[in-house]
C-alpha cells in the first residue's frame, strides 16, 4: 500500500511539474501602461543623448517593465509609449512600483515637447530644453 501511495505521489508531482502552473514558460502578453511621475535631468546639449526617468505603479505582480516606444512627430515633438510584460496566471495582488530610464536620442537645440501617453489614450506633456 505504501508503494502505491508513493507511486501516486510521484506521478502527481510529475504531472504538476509539466503543467503551466509550475512551468517556466508562462504565457505573457505586452500591454501599454501609464506613467505617474517623470524626472527630467537638466543640462542637455545637442551632442548628448536625452533621457528621462519615468515611474509609476503596476497593478499587480504579473507586470514587469518591457520597453518604451519613442515616436518623433517632428524635430520638436516626441511621444513616449511605455509597455509592460504581463504574465498570464495567478499573481500576487499587490501594487508594484517601477522606475526606468527612457532614452529619447539626440535632439537639436531648442525646446522639445515630450508627450507621455497612457493606456487610456490620454497624455501629459513635459518640456525639455536642449542647448
Amino acid at each position: 500500500m505504501k508503494k502505491v501511495i508513493l507511486f501516486l505521489a510521484v506521478l502527481a508531482a510529475m504531472l504538476l511539474k509539466g503543467s503551466k502552473v509550475f512551468s517556466e514558460e508562462v504565457e505573457s502578453k505586452q500591454e501599454q501602461v501609464g506613467i505617474r511621475e517623470v524626472f527630467i535631468p537638466g543640462g542637455f546639449d545637442r551632442n548628448m543623448n536625452v533621457y528621462i526617468v519615468a515611474s509609476g505603479i503596476f497593478p499587480n505582480a504579473c507586470y514587469s517593465w518591457s520597453h518604451a516606444e519613442i515616436v518623433h512627430r517632428d524635430s520638436y515633438v516626441h511621444e513616449v509609449i511605455t509597455v509592460a510584460n504581463v504574465k498570464q496566471g495567478l499573481c500576487a495582488m499587490v501594487l508594484v512600483p517601477f522606475s526606468n530610464e527612457i532614452q529619447l536620442g539626440k535632439f537639436i537645440s531648442g525646446r522639445h515637447i515630450i508627450k507621455l501617453l497612457n493606456d487610456e489614450g490620454q497624455f501629459f506633456e513635459i518640456n525639455i530644453d536642449v542647448q
